[in-house]
């Protein structure tokens, strides 16, 4: 990418970031993601990112995307995983070319206008659908119409959403069916506002009531194909949250001044070891996310042999979010508790990324299997 797009999209990034962090505090407080934030989003450009040239977007590789997404999420990881979401559906469409031609047009081409999409995809029952199983949201064909109804849960963005692509069951198939967000029939339930982590991503859970969109609108997607952008882009989500963490304890540690100290607690030696290893933590964990996103063309035959990759990547940037949020709360001290001070926010925020697959055991079983060659 040209240096003169890349300052250009990082500059957008760094501007809706800025919108972000000012609200941040007060929408955590609330459990609910600001119209600010949502307004600077649509309006700023930045969704045009991962969009392909031919419909006016950047058409960014997935290490540039990285990039920003790290920005974004330094101000607030809530807002940044709204915008994440976009950036995943379109990138993998970009990729994939799954949808029929003239609905990947109109979707796209609103997408180019600044409207906010994302996948519904888990339900109560089924849980993620990366697990397998037919979901219980259904689809009846109604002449050249379909009648959906069903249920789904952590729908990200909420009613900021434009569109929504709906994984339902059809018969005994599982499809993926465009719905306009304003369809008649289409419900929000605000049941995430008070959950342990991003509590301002407003990932409600969505009712779908006798709605009926065409039949044209089943987007003929192929396979499912192991994932690429989502793991990274989750990754850079939570990993931005705890660079930010680390900015705030530096600030912090050279303003503190207790009484009995009388300068500053940067002053001290244990201060500064304390941050230095949160800092090569974090800078190692960053480095290698984007260098294994710099892999990545786009080339499905290149897939298989990053994906374990992919998990490692993932993998190292939620732990050393989640260690290193720990270990700007110990610097602080018991400051750290209130909330005038956000390292209670990041410490919980970044535990959300433990739930994002894949995770744990099983992206540690996944790199295991790559290097015993199985």
């Amino acid at each position: 990418m040209a240096t003169d797009t890349h300052s250009e999209i990082f500059e957008i990034a760094h501007d809706v970031s800025n919108v972000f962090k000012q609200n941040a505090a007060v929408a955590d407080k609330k459990g609910a993601m600001p119209s600010a934030d949502s307004k600077a989003i649509k309006d700023s450009g930045i969704l045009k990112l991962t969009l392909p040239k031919a419909f006016g977007g950047f058409e960014a590789s997935l290490a540039e995307t990285l990039k920003t997404q790290l920005e974004l999420a330094k101000g607030s990881g809530s807002s940044a995983l709204v915008v994440a979401m976009t950036h995943t559906v379109v990138a993998q469409e970009r990729e994939n070319e799954s949808w029929q031609n003239d609905l990947r047009e109109q979707i796209f081409t609103e997408i180019g206008k600044g409207k906010l999409i994302n996948s519904a995809a888990s339900e109560p029952r089924l849980g993620s659908p990366s697990r397998g199983g037919l979901p219980d949201t259904y689809a009846e064909k109604e002449a050249d119409q379909l009648l959906i109804n069903g249920h789904k849960n952590w729908v990200t963005g909420g009613e900021h959403l434009d569109h929504l692509l709906v994984r339902l069951r059809l018969n005994d198939d599982a499809v993926t069916v465009w719905i306009p967000a304003t369809t008649s029939g289409v419900r929000w339930e605000k049941t995430w506002g008070d959950s342990l982590s991003l509590r301002a991503s407003d990932s409600h859970d969505l009712y779908l009531e006798n709605v009926k969109v065409p039949e044209t609108h089943i987007l003929q997607e192929n396979n499912p194909q192991a994932q690429v952008w989502f793991p990274m882009l989750m990754a850079a989500t939570y990993l931005g949250i705890a660079l930010a963490s680390r900015d705030e304890i530096v600030r912090y540690a050279k303003e503190r001044v207790p009484t009995a100290l009388g300068k500053p607690i940067a002053t001290l030696a244990k201060i500064q070891r304390q941050i230095g290893e949160l800092e090569i933590q974090l800078e190692s964990a960053k480095t290698y996310l984007l260098h294994i996103a710099s892999f990545w063309t786009g080339d499905d035959s290149e897939r298989a042999s990053l994906i374990p990759k992919i998990a490692a990547a993932k993998h190292l940037a939620v732990e050393a979010a989640l260690d290193a949020t720990d270990k700007a709360l110990r610097i602080a001290g018991g400051a750290a508790i209130d909330k005038s001070l956000p390292f209670e926010r990041y410490f919980r925020d970044v535990r959300a990324g433990i739930m994002h697959p894949p995770s744990g055991d099983a992206a540690l079983e996944l790199v295991g299997r790559s290097s015993l060659g199985l």
